[in-house]
């Protein structure tokens, strides 16, 4: 069930790292203005579809697991009402007090109308974004992870030639510069949202998306769960805006972009982590709603190691080799150095956080978000607090990273141990409650 995720992430992903390459061209002030709305944008994304997308896709597949399906349309409808909803509030507060935003996050000067002219096009088409990610949870909650990963896959391949032209024109269409990208994005999220609409209106699903009344009960039982997941998302994109600042204040406009850029490379674990959670969502939360509380334990820490895995393969080849990342977006010897500076500290600690981020997405399934969203506060505090206090007392950017690998570290070590605390009466492997051992789940294969 992953795989379609994971390319769906990646290509995601590497689409929007393509056009943070072509904007680069555009110079190093346009560079340093989009590095400051990148972590706003993501934390946009990750909420819509990791956090409020989670508590659908869990609310669904609970929901199918219990045998309930006359409530899952239900869910379908409320969950597409309410993404609109937080994109438009989110879209307005965002077009409000974007300049304030741009310039404590380090943005100055050029970069900053960079920032301003890239994030404005790009606030203005947010709604689109929730409701595409809204459909696309509805869709995974059923089990289904192919239609979205093909939606969303297809799409973002067919943005990177739109994105190019946009930015630099083409025989009559005059270049648009660095608003051309965010438009490129803008017009991917609305075709996105019209193709996912269609399958989810066409009956082709299980959780069917028809007109009907709003209700609190079905929105509730969403909020529950990504109202409070929410939470993750704004820890791991303040993480990643406040140390940008810190790096920014500390070292230069140079310094921000090598960091931003190699900090970028974290986002590629994303891709993988919800790759493998948006499953472990689906499968846990259809466990859980059938009983079977010890497999979906057993369920979740596979995800984690798997993604322990393959994050760690990327971390250590990021550490060994970070020019060859770096040089596709600058060749600023300051760049170069802060970023590969970054790269060969934390890169190996990657497989913490991409255990710890997946693992995140099992405990939405389940229920179990307390201690997955400690932990991330914890992450923040070492890495944005102690770490800031040790680079003014010492001046060392390689204290303040190494700061962020224990951060890491601590991060992914304290989410697998609350995995494994769940439903402790089972741990010894005593006897399951009498659901458990009538299974309801319809994805199980062994």
């Amino acid at each position: 069930m992953s795989w379609p995720n994971i390319l769906m992430m990646l290509a995601q992903a590497s689409t929007g790292l393509v056009e943070v390459w072509l904007l680069a061209k555009l110079g190093t002030d346009v560079l340093a203005g989009v590095a400051v709305v990148v972590p706003v944008l993501m934390l946009m994304q990750n909420m819509s579809q990791g956090a409020m997308g989670g508590g659908i896709s869990a609310a669904v597949a609970r929901t199918l697991g219990a045998g309930n399906a006359a409530m899952v349309d239900s869910l379908a409808r409320h969950a597409v009402a309410l993404n609109a909803l937080i994109g438009l509030i989110f879209t307005v507060a965002l077009l409000s007090f974007s300049q304030p935003l741009f310039h404590f996050l380090g943005a100055r000067d050029a970069a900053l109308q960079a920032a301003l002219d890239y994030g404005h096009v790009l606030f203005f088409g947010l709604p689109l974004m929730w409701i595409m990610n809204a459909l696309a949870s509805v869709v995974r909650g059923t089990g289904n992870m192919l239609v979205p990963g093909a939606v969303i896959c297809g799409g973002a391949l067919v943005l990177i030639p739109v994105s190019a032209v946009l930015i630099f024109g083409i025989g009559p269409l005059p270049p648009l510069g660095v608003v051309g990208g965010a438009w490129g994005l803008v017009a991917y999220y609305a075709a996105g949202t019209l193709l996912l609409g269609w399958y989810c209106a066409s009956g082709r699903n299980a959780a069917r998306l028809a007109s009907g009344p709003l209700h609190w009960g079905p929105m509730r039982s969403i909020l529950t769960i990504g109202g409070l997941a929410c939470l993750n998302p704004v820890l791991t994109n303040s993480l990643i805006a406040l140390t940008a600042a810190i790096v920014g204040a500390h070292a230069g406009t140079a310094a921000l972009a090598g960091y931003a850029t190699a900090a970028r490379l974290e986002y590629l674990l994303i891709p993988i982590a919800f790759g493998l959670g948006a499953p472990l969502v689906a499968m846990v939360g259809a466990n859980i709603g059938a009983g079977q509380h010890e497999r979906a334990r057993r369920i979740a820490l596979t995800g984690g190691a798997i993604a322990f895995g393959l994050g760690s393969l990327l971390g250590i080849v990021a550490a060994c080799w970070p020019e060859a990342w770096l040089r596709l977006f600058g060749t600023d010897a300051h760049l170069l150095e802060t970023g590969a500076q970054y790269l060969r500290i934390v890169g190996p600690f990657y497989g913490f956080f991409a255990m710890g981020f997946s693992l995140y997405f099992a405990s939405q399934g389940a229920g179990q978000l307390k201690w997955p969203l400690l932990a991330g506060a914890v992450r923040l505090l070492i890495f944005a607090g102690l770490g800031w206090a040790l680079l003014a007392w010492t001046g060392s950017l390689a204290g303040f990273f190494a700061t962020g690998a224990i951060a890491m570290t601590l991060y992914g070590v304290c989410v697998v141990g609350s995995v494994w605390r769940w439903y402790p009466r089972f741990a010894g492997g005593g006897k399951q409650p009498a659901a458990a051992q009538t299974p309801l789940n319809p994805w199980r294969t062994s």
